[in-house]
């Protein structure tokens, strides 16, 4: 017997999903199958997020969670999972969700989405449990793959704990437009990592995605993370309106819900002034200006190396004022919190002043 199969009905959130298998992922991360007990199909795009209802101690409680499986396979669907410090649902579903098990649930809903039909160019960013929605993404473009080009990025504090690499390396292996990278901030011992070393910057996406700016571009992460991409596209001048991003908090399940973010971006237009204290300096500027091609200007010496933001050469100590700084791990986040800047990458907004 030839042909497809008959299609079959969709399944509404009035149907309870049963558990069919539960899969270790990484420290703390299961994924967690579902399928409908009637045999219907699931109908979503990728991206798409569905709302668990969990018995735990207490009462129950609602929670929201990406699905990580594609719609392209529609006979189950998927939620991977990370316990977060002081989680309380996703604590619950590691410890005592199983096969066999009922859940109610609702959906699925959401605005992050790839197009139904992804003939575009594409650039999937996801660190932590962020690559959740990037991992139902890369399984519908590999299923798609009449025309697949898309890159994607996954980031994670340590190697062991990049969800999915297995399967995403198995996947990129049989499209070829489907490319990945991988970065990792720490090394772990008795092991040796290849990849990318180090907090994620400009200078790793340039490397990873020579051609970023020619892709639409969806992230998903922690929200630090999230603005640090942010910060780097808007500083190399990517069109933010091709951006687009997913909260680890709050999955948006409308357009009317979308907060737009409200980032501090240099405006060419905009005036500043940087006072160098020991130099007794006065200087005007733009916000567009670093705080080290004013210091040249005026004779007034800070010693600088790479002008990229990854030496650490220019750290210099701010007294006052606010700058935009936007680096590539040449400064750690405690000379930061103290109050250190690097002039090479650092944009003054307003009045500045500087120990130099």
């Amino acid at each position: 017997m030839t042909g497809a199969l008959p299609p079959k009905a969709a399944w509404h959130d009035s149907e309870l999903l049963e558990c069919t298998m539960v899969i270790p992922e990484a420290p703390d991360v299961a994924t967690f199958v579902f399928r409908a007990p009637s045999g219907a199909w699931f109908d979503y795009r990728a991206g798409q997020f569905v709302t668990l209802e969990l018995p735990v101690p207490g009462g129950p409680v609602e929670r929201t969670y990406t699905i990580s499986t594609s719609p392209s396979r529609p006979l189950n669907i998927a939620v991977t999972v990370k316990a977060q410090a002081g989680s309380t649902g996703s604590r619950w579903m590691l410890d005592n969700l199983r096969k066999g098990m009922r859940l109610k649930a609702y959906g699925p809903a959401g605005i992050f989405t790839l197009p139904d039909q992804p003939d575009g160019r594409y650039l999937l960013i996801g660190a932590g449990s962020g690559i959740t929605p990037m991992m139902s993404m890369a399984t519908y473009l590999y299923d798609y793959s009449k025309n697949t080009d898309a890159r994607l990025i996954a980031c994670a504090r340590r190697p062991s704990e990049l969800i999915f690499r297995d399967r995403l390396i198995q996947m990129s292996r049989r499209v070829p437009g489907l490319r990945l990278s991988f970065a990792v901030t720490e090394e772990e011992p008795y092991d040796v990592w290849t990849g990318y070393l180090g907090r994620f910057n400009q200078l790793m996406l340039s490397l990873m995605a020579p051609d970023y700016l020619d892709r639409d571009i969806y992230c998903c992460g922690p929200e630090p993370f999230m603005q640090m991409v942010r910060d780097s596209l808007n500083a190399l001048g990517y069109d933010m309106d091709r951006y687009n991003q997913e909260s680890f908090g709050a999955p948006v399940a409308c357009a009317a819900e979308e907060v737009v973010p409200d980032d501090v971006v240099p405006d060419e237009a905009a005036t500043a002034e940087v006072t160098f204290a020991r130099s007794g300096v006065v200087v005007p500027c733009f916000e567009t200006d670093t705080i080290l091609a004013m210091a040249r200007a005026e004779g007034v010496r800070i010693p600088s190396g790479c002008t990229f933001g990854v030496c650490g050469t220019c750290k210099v100590k701010k007294r006052a004022g606010e700058v935009h700084m936007v680096h590539n791990g040449g400064i750690a986040q405690e000379d930061i919190d103290a109050g250190y800047i690097l002039a090479c990458c650092s944009n003054p907004i307003g009045h500045v002043e500087i120990e130099a």
